[in-house]
């Protein structure tokens, strides 16, 4: 929201003191000179005109405060309750410690170094310097500005006795002051939307964080996954080999066909091609998390090697009955809304401009001549400044400052609507991989004592190869899909706690010296 104007700003205050002192001089209010007996007898009518010109100042002071509405949060409709199933009947943990829950000390140690290297948050702590930077730039122009400048001159004149000039030494010295009055707030509704785009800057840093770690988790989850299954390929792969020696002495006594010896052949063959290309796909895994995680890949294959071989299994979220609330989580929420009220304040500050600008202005020379000896003029005196003529640029300004505020408010909308909608995704994709573990889980067991039966009933001569390396397949597919399942299921756990916000606090304190790197894990 943006403040009103009769908040307690000593600066604000001030200016309308002033502002009411220069239009009373404007008006002829001070007359110093005059004694008391003919400021009574002569002064009456003026006084009357004094009086008026001061109504008028006082309706200008007061518009000022009225340039912009109070911000109206725009209306977006938000269901009453989650359409999806809540998972694990919504009984949750903390947010703000869920990657401890892992008990994953590789996954949390690769959360840390990304937090601490990443040029991504290095980035947007940048945009949170020069937003302040912004902000302290514009509130400069409520105070007066002062300068000042200094000479030292010796001149003279040579030549014969007729034209020589004594030589004179000059010294000078200025001191300029100017102060433009933000009678209609102006200044004051720039330095607003200037203090609102830094916590938006902010709260982009904060989703930036959430984003970064759920990144290197999902690159985590699937390297971990993408090694089990290598090593079903490589487990099968050495089952396979070993067949096929045991097949080839077959055939050379005789007791084994070619063609069965030649299939395989080509199944092994193809086994080795699934390795190799998984092998390729968890190094591009290795990859991406050394392109999160600062660069250094030694120390990421390091961390990776120590760490447990299972996947990671994550705790409940908490996830609030009412999507409102939860939407309160989310930093890019916030600074959609915060980018609404900044393009609000834009609007008065672009409105406040089509009014009349008075300011004060004021010098004072020191100026000695070795000749003429010192001197001190001075000057001071109000100047106002009326936009009668400007060919509608003004008017413009004030137009696309209320587009802007309306390309806000339509984005803040379509960000409420995709926040609810990842939240409904990724609620739904959870509960239907927890329900097909179960099923996977009875579909591999059960395939892989198939395989055993094939196998056994092929070594007796019962069955075909053919038949043998069909049930191999299935049994090796059913665990492939068990471990891709259980993968999909963390990775959807995942991205829920991205979809909520990550467990940041819209009510944190904002950090007064925000680092750019920190090796502190928050999330």
């Amino acid at each position: 929201m943006v403040p009103a104007c009769n908040g307690p700003d000593k600066a604000v205050d001030m200016h309308r003191l002033v502002a009411i002192v220069t239009m009373a001089f404007l008006a002829g209010g001070f007359t110093p000179h005059r004694t008391t007996h003919r400021l009574h007898a002569v002064t009456k009518p003026a006084r009357r005109g004094t009086v008026g010109t001061g109504g008028i100042a006082a309706c200008l002071i007061v518009s000022g405060c009225t340039t912009v509405a109070s911000v109206q949060e725009p209306d977006v409709k938000i269901a009453k309750a989650w359409h999806a199933t809540l998972p694990h009947g919504g009984r949750t943990g903390d947010l703000m410690s869920w990657w401890a829950t892992f008990a994953d000390r590789s996954l949390t140690a690769l959360i840390a170094s990304a937090q601490a290297q990443s040029p991504t948050l290095e980035s947007a702590a940048a945009e949170i310097e020069r937003a302040r930077a912004m902000l302290a730039s514009t509130q400069a122009g409520l105070f007066p500005a002062i300068g000042g400048s200094g000479s030292l001159t010796r001149a003279g004149t040579g030549g014969n006795k007729a034209n020589q000039i004594a030589a004179e030494t000059t010294t000078s010295g200025v001191l300029d002051a100017s102060w433009e009055i933000d009678l209609f707030g102006k200044t004051r509704q720039r330095g607003e939307a200037a203090r609102l785009r830094m916590h938006e800057r902010a709260a982009d840093w904060h989703e930036a964080r959430v984003s970064l770690a759920a990144e290197v988790a999902d690159y985590y989850v699937q390297y971990r996954a993408c090694r089990q299954l290598e090593q079903i390929y490589a487990t099968e792969l050495a089952s396979q080999r070993e067949t096929i020696r045991a097949m080839e002495t077959a055939a050379t006594s005789g007791l084994m066909s070619s063609a069965d010896l030649a299939l395989g052949r080509a199944s092994a063959a193809a086994s080795a091609s699934a390795r190799t290309a998984q092998r390729a796909e968890c190094e591009v895994l290795v990859k991406s998390l050394a392109r999160l995680t600062g660069g250094d890949e030694p120390r990421v294959r390091e961390i990776l090697a120590r760490g447990k071989q299972a996947l990671p299994a994550p705790a409940n979220l908490k996830l609030s009955a009412v999507p409102a609330e939860a939407l309160r989580q989310r930093p890019d929420i916030d600074a959609l809304e915060l980018e609404v009220a900044a393009s609000l304040a834009e609007i008065g500050a672009a409105k406040a401009d089509l009014y009349p600008s008075l300011s004060l202005g004021g010098s004072v020379t020191i100026s000695s001549s070795s000749l003429t000896g010192t001197s001190l003029p001075w000057s001071f005196g109000p100047a106002i400044s009326i936009p009668l003529f400007d060919g509608g640029s003004r008017r413009a300004a004030v137009g696309s400052a209320a587009a802007a505020y309306k390309v806000a408010v339509a984005t803040y909308k379509a960000g409420v609507l995709d926040a609810v909608a990842d939240v409904e995704t990724a609620l739904v994709r959870i509960d239907s991989s927890r329900r097909r573990i179960g099923d996977a889980r009875i579909a591999a067991r059960n395939y892989r004592a198939y395989f055993k039966a094939v196998d056994s009933n092929w070594r007796a001569g019962g069955a075909s190869l053919l038949d043998r390396e069909d049930a191999r397949r299935s049994a090796q597919s059913a665990e492939v899909l068990l471990i891709e399942i259980r993968r999909d299921s963390v990775r959807y756990w995942i991205a829920l706690y991205k979809a909520l916000g990550g467990g940041w606090d819209a009510s944190a304190p904002f950090p007064k010296d925000l680092p750019r790197k920190t090796k502190e894990n928050l999330l």
